[in-house]
């Protein structure tokens, strides 16, 4: 009898999930494009979660945006140099959870990156590569050492006047993660959240398949060489094919070191897969400034997390595990 009933919950569940349609909704949200797309029974029903997952997104943004002069990370910049400021909970555990993939990455990875100085311009003004003196210079208040976070009242100090955190190489992973864990939350079975390349699904396709990822190479974007299943994951690509500059015969891309003040070379786009997009999208940033071969080499060491780079010149290599079914 209870084998019965079982089969009998399992078979209602079946017919719930295939009575339900894909809906999709396209937007703008902390500077970026979202798209949102749930599975749901009706245009109704549909509209309420994605409204849901939008608000949760725009309290995300009110609480980690450095532009917004009242957000608790302008707060904490504003004093750097000056005073510990307390914030909530759930930034505290952000800003932490950061410093743990910065030790992580040897410092590639860097919540203080927002105190570099824009010496590098990547829209085609600039003539000559920037002087040491000021490369250095660039980077002088940059140092995941200087920030200092006291548990117990939570509270956060910028030792340096003129540091700054930005949570840019994280922030968009993060939001998704949560507008994601409120919506299943909701009751919501399936669904994507993409934020500009930093994509969380869970669940799956209305006929019964796992959501599936195109993997295209920069230098060919026309045509996608992979196609990969999501299930219950997070993927993150990043590329710089499109900013960079040449100096000397070197190709330097938008993507900053750090720890030196120098851009990243010789990769064009990192594809991450993780639990989760919050550490997918830090890891993308940092597998760039790493390097091929050290990025690919922290990554094989790190559980149920892999990676596609692609070189400058198209060449595809990948970490141990990842399995890829070309096109």
């Amino acid at each position: 009898m209870k084998k019965y009933s079982l089969f009998l919950i399992i078979i209602f569940i079946t017919l719930q999930i295939e009575a339900q349609s894909t809906y999709k909704r396209t937007l703008k949200l902390m500077g970026s494009r979202f798209d949102i797309t749930v599975l749901a029974k009706d245009s109704i029903s549909a509209n309420t979660y994605i409204d849901i997952a939008i608000n949760e997104i725009t309290r995300i943004e009110n609480l980690i945006s450095s532009w917004d002069p009242n957000s608790q990370t302008s707060k904490i910049n504003s004093n750097a140099g000056i005073k510990a400021v307390k914030v909530d909970q759930e930034l505290f555990d952000l800003i932490k959870r950061s410093l743990s993939i910065t030790k992580l990455t040897d410092g590639a990875f860097d919540i203080s990156y927002a105190s570099l100085d824009r010496i590098w311009k990547f829209d085609g003004s600039m003539t000559k590569m920037p002087s040491e003196t000021d490369i250095a210079s660039s980077v002088s208040k940059v140092g995941y050492q200087n920030i200092e976070l006291d548990d117990s009242n939570s509270t956060v100090y910028l030792k340096l006047k003129g540091m700054k955190l930005g949570f840019g190489a994280i922030g968009k992973g993060y939001a998704a993660d949560k507008a994601k864990s409120l919506l299943i939350e909701k009751g919501v079975v399936s669904g994507i959240i993409n934020a500009s390349g930093d994509m969380t699904t869970w669940g799956k396709q209305t006929n019964g398949e796992e959501w599936k990822v195109a993997i295209t190479n920069p230098l060919n974007k026309n045509k996608a060489f992979a196609l990969l299943p999501i299930t219950d994951g997070a993927v993150v690509t990043s590329g710089n094919y499109e900013k960079y500059v040449n100096f000397n015969g070197k190709r330097y891309t938008h993507i900053i070191d750090p720890r030196t003040g120098y851009p990243s070379t010789g990769i064009i786009s990192v594809t991450v897969f993780a639990p989760k997009a919050e550490l997918a999208d830090a890891l993308s940033t940092s597998v760039f400034v790493m390097g091929k071969e050290v990025g690919l080499n922290r990554i094989n060491q790190l559980p149920n997390i892999e990676c596609i780079i692609i070189d400058e010149d198209g060449n595809i290599f990948t970490s141990t595990n990842i399995k890829i079914n070309k096109i």
